[in-house]
């Protein structure tokens, strides 16, 4: 049944339980730990009235500029902006990048009302200049306002927020492009297999697909999806839309069963898959799952995003233009490598944070040319951050690691062997089967605090890796992904990973993983620390034929 206060600009026949007017009549959650709860159990979703209401008191709430346009700026403004054209014929600014207003059960006066809020936003917001998110945040709250003044000042509010560290909707191309580079790095984290069905299945840039992240949560996901994930949003902010999105892309991978298979646009596969999730998961299910995903925090995704946001700006990329295509970083025809083939390379590339994609591999130091010194590889690496280690052995396995830190840091140990690096750091394998192991606490969190303390001077146990030092609560624990000097973070936040003294090299990865090379590079030896391991990284112990070192150069400047 409609609800003849918000009935102008929905369509009531295609809401089905949407119009519905059950549950609790009024909300008297005031405590921000009860409000997360009843967000997350949609305790406001199985009325429309009641949403509505409780929209209009969480958007009220948000800190906002001194001068925020409000309901009364609109009826000044909207004849001006509008003038005698037809509010469907409107043309969508720029800023919205083609976005168009989703239907989400709108009927053609709601579309119009869109057009016109669209317009006068732009006209008195003149700082945006990149927000493809807005057509579907208006659409959205269309349903749950009383006319356009309404909607209009609510998504000013959206827009002027100004609270410190608080994130709602990206609104230049910097921020945009940072959330996308973001999010690639999240799903390489923890939708590993989902990332890899993309980087062996995309006929695309891998980043062409993860640009459409935000799409798939604002816009593409059916209204009842898109209306719980509001709920949730306007109270837990930002991060909330990309646990979603990871949520997404597991289930589409669990629907994608079976090896990857090249598909002509796997991009519009993921866009298709979210427009149709109603008829096989429920916006119960796809919020269970996105808040089921451990070791996620609003302060990894802060890091992240600065550290993106940095190296986009150190390109000069602040504004939108042609992306230029990730996977050409690793052009097929000037690539060499006597380890792994340009295909293999361009795999591992896909595994490397975001901010180095716009980068290409130059090779820093071979066996085959520099000799199996262990100093002349210290001299050729020092330098460089971060650097790809790559090994074939006598049996033609082929190992490697990314090493995110200068091996320079080295030199702090006193030339003792001391351990350093970032929790970006990984090791994986790609011959006989290609596999990444992330660091061991990532995905059994519960080893941190079983692990006896050790002395990272001085690791005694070869087959056991250094336990990160801190609190000893997993959930509360700085995401290992960035540099401590990065952010004046304190040392005791930094992942220890790689250690180098003149005797050895060791870099502990993960799941149990880790990789030792002797003084004479002639050697080494892989270990793993937990019995949960399927397999190791190579052999146990190996013979090195060949040993490679890759930096990353910016493929701007070159």
């Amino acid at each position: 049944m409609a609800d003849v206060e918000y009935e102008h600009f929905v369509d009531w026949d295609k809401m089905g339980e949407l119009a519905q007017s059950g549950g609790p009549s009024k909300l008297d959650c005031k405590d921000l730990g009860d409000l997360k709860q009843a967000a997350r159990q949609g305790l406001w979703s199985k009325s429309h009235r009641l949403r509505a209401q409780v929209y209009q008191q969480l958007i009220k709430a948000i800190p906002c500029r001194t001068v925020t346009p409000d309901a009364e700026v609109y009826r000044d403004i909207v004849g001006k902006v509008v003038g005698k054209r037809a509010p469907a014929t409107l043309p969508l600014p720029e800023f919205v990048d083609g976005s168009p207003v989703p239907k989400l059960c709108l009927n053609a006066e709601g579309v119009a009302a869109a057009h016109k809020i669209i317009a006068c936003v732009a006209s008195q917001f003149p700082d945006i200049s990149y927000c493809p998110a807005l057509p579907a945040a208006v659409a959205l709250l269309l349903h749950f306002s009383r006319d356009e003044a309404d909607c209009f000042e609510k998504i000013c509010r959206i827009l002027a927020c100004n609270e410190p560290g608080r994130r709602l909707l990206d609104q230049t191309f910097l921020a945009y492009e940072s959330s996308c580079m973001t999010f690639g790095d999240l799903a390489n984290k923890y939708c590993p297999s989902a990332h890899r069905l993309i980087v062996s299945a995309a006929a695309q840039d891998v980043m062409e697909v993860y640009s459409d992240w935000l799409r798939w949560v604002f816009g593409d996901l059916p209204l009842a999806h898109a209306a719980r994930v509001l709920d949730v949003f306007l109270v837990e902010g930002y991060k909330v839309l990309f646990r979603v999105a990871l949520a997404l892309l597991k289930f589409f991978r669990r629907m994608r069963s079976g090896p990857p298979q090249e598909v002509a646009d796997l991009r519009g596969e993921i866009r298709a898959f979210a427009r149709g999730i109603g008829s096989c998961v429920s916006p119960d299910k796809l919020l269970e799952k996105a808040f089921a995903i451990r070791l996620f925090s609003r302060k990894e995704i802060r890091l992240l995003q600065l550290a993106n946001e940095k190296s986009l700006q150190q390109k000069g990329i602040t504004v939108k233009q042609k992306r230029q295509n990730v996977h050409l970083a690793v052009n097929p025809e000037t690539f060499s490598s006597e380890v792994v083939s340009a295909k293999e390379m361009r795999d591992i590339w896909a595994w490397v944070p975001e901010r180095f994609a716009l980068c290409q591999p130059h090779l820093l130091f071979t066996t085959a040319e520099h000799g199996c010194s262990l100093n002349r590889f210290y001299s050729h690496c020092e330098g460089h951050e971060p650097t790809l280690l790559l090994i074939r052995t006598t049996d033609r396995e082929v190992c490697g690691a990314y090493l995110s830190t200068d091996w320079e840091e080295r030199r702090r140990g006193g030339g003792k062997l001391s351990f350093f690096g970032t929790g970006e750091c990984f090791v994986f394998r790609l011959k006989p089967e290609m596999e990444r192991y992330e660091w061991v606490v990532i995905r059994h969190p519960e080893l941190a605090a079983a692990a006896p303390p050790q002395n990272p001077e001085t690791p005694e146990d070869p087959n056991t890796l250094p336990a990160k030092e801190g609190n000893s609560d997993p959930t509360d624990r700085l995401s290992p992904f960035l540099s401590a000097r990065h952010f004046n973070l304190n040392t005791r936040n930094t992942s220890m990973f790689m250690a180098g003294s003149q005797e050895s090299i060791i870099i502990g990865g993960g799941d149990g993983n880790a990789l030792y090379i002797d003084a004479d590079l002639n050697h080494g030896r892989t270990a793993r620390c937990h019995t949960f391991d399927n397999q190791p990284l190579c052999a146990e112990a190996f013979q090195i034929a060949l040993l490679e070192v890759w930096g990353f150069q910016d493929a701007m400047a070159s």
